[in-house]
């Protein structure tokens, strides 16, 4: 593939997702919308490869894929830990924040150990 083909996409893509409405007030109504190009711009110019086009492109699609995964269990996340969560993105945010976030908090109240914990030495 071409990186103009490549880079077209990217545009076409970044446009669809800056047109969404950023609705912050989406905690108890479903996955807010948001523009999560800069970050993602900022992720891949901050990369060790030089193509950076490919890399937004990489990051734009995670995380496409990462709020098509929350939408479905959107409703699994308790009402309170939604709104936090979304209330703690603030700056550029990202699905895969609020991702990690909703699953934080559900395996802090469900007494879940994290899968690479490593035994405490007493």
């Amino acid at each position: 593939m071409s990186r103009r083909l490549v880079f077209a996409g990217v545009v076409v893509f970044a446009f669809v997702i800056s047109v969404c409405p950023d609705d912050a007030g989406a905690a108890s109504t479903g996955v807010p919308n948001w523009n999560v190009t800069t970050s993602c711009r900022g992720a891949a110019e901050a990369g060790f490869s030089q193509d950076t086009a490919a890399n937004l492109k990489l990051c734009l699609d995670s995380e496409q894929r990462t709020r098509e995964q929350l939408t479905k269990d959107w409703s699994t996340f308790p009402a309170a830990d939604r709104a936090k969560c979304v209330k703690t993105q603030t700056f550029s945010p990202t699905y895969s924040e609020l991702a990690t976030c909703l699953e934080m908090s559900r395996d802090l109240r469900n007494g879940t150990k994290p899968v690479d914990a490593v035994p405490q030495k007493r």
